[in-house]
């Protein structure tokens, strides 16, 4: 089979992922760049044994929380079931964490999370400028770390937000705003301004699991949210809420 893709392939580490599965079990799918690719006619075969990852998109709200709890004197917060070794695109954004002045310490199936000295330090995180086409959902994560920055953070090249659950950068700067940032939206990129303190807000979730849970993190900056139509998150992660729970009672 041949396979061509018209436009500019979006979201390619999710794609990559069903590569690297196909040739664990025995199917040497190869492409040429991002524009096609080609599935020879190979019959599967078990491995007998697979780990199975948890869900780096999932994790992304964990370890945001490690680093921003860090800038009140809380976490380390460490995610098991995903590590060094994990194949899915998501991962990246512990790099990006990085760049945020987060410390992360990683091992082959764990990642830690904690604030940096310097952002520890300072009681905020950096700015982030950065394209994160290829971390789409992971992307609305670094949205509301970027509410504890020291200034201005620019996401960009995210146009896919629009197709979506919704119209997510319509939706992140809408609620953004609720919170007190001031946000500026373009086609393709959100801009984000922290405000002095945080105001509290009630956030509304638009039927969009991931709304809900990343904007769950604006709570560890010390002001009431409340989340509107929590039980949306059901999609991917019905009890996050009582994870995040437990995360939150180790704060001092």
């Amino acid at each position: 089979m041949e396979i061509r893709v018209l436009g500019d392939l979006i979201s390619k580490p999710y794609v990559e992922i069903t590569l690297n599965m196909m040739r664990r079990f025995g199917v040497d799918a190869s492409r040429e760049g991002w524009i096609s690719f080609h599935v020879p006619a190979t019959a599967y075969r078990s491995r007998g044994e697979v780990f199975v990852e948890g869900d780096a998109s999932s994790a992304s709200y964990f370890l945001a929380a490690g680093a921003i709890s860090g800038l009140y004197g809380g976490g380390p917060v460490r995610v098991e079931g995903v590590g060094r070794n994990s194949i899915q695109g998501d991962m990246l954004f512990a790099e990006v964490l990085e760049r945020m002045g987060a410390k992360v310490t990683m091992a082959d199936n764990w990642i830690e999370t904690s604030a940096g000295p310097e952002s520890r330090a300072h009681g905020k995180l950096l700015p982030l400028d950065a394209d994160l086409n290829h971390i789409p959902d992971a992307a609305m994560t670094a949205a509301v770390a970027a509410l504890f920055a020291a200034g201005t953070s620019t996401l960009r090249n995210i146009g896919s937000w629009r197709v979506k659950e919704t119209d997510r950068i319509a939706a992140m700067a809408t609620e953004l705003r609720k919170l007190g940032a001031t946000a500026e939206e373009g086609p393709d990129f959100l801009r984000i301004t922290p405000p002095e303190k945080l105001i509290p807000a009630v956030i509304d979730t638009y039927d969009d699991h991931r709304i809900a849970m990343c904007f769950s993190l604006a709570a560890l900056g010390g002001v009431t949210v409340r989340i509107n139509d929590p039980d949306c998150v059901r999609k991917t992660f019905p009890g996050y809420f009582e994870v995040f729970a437990q995360i939150c009672r180790t704060r001092p």
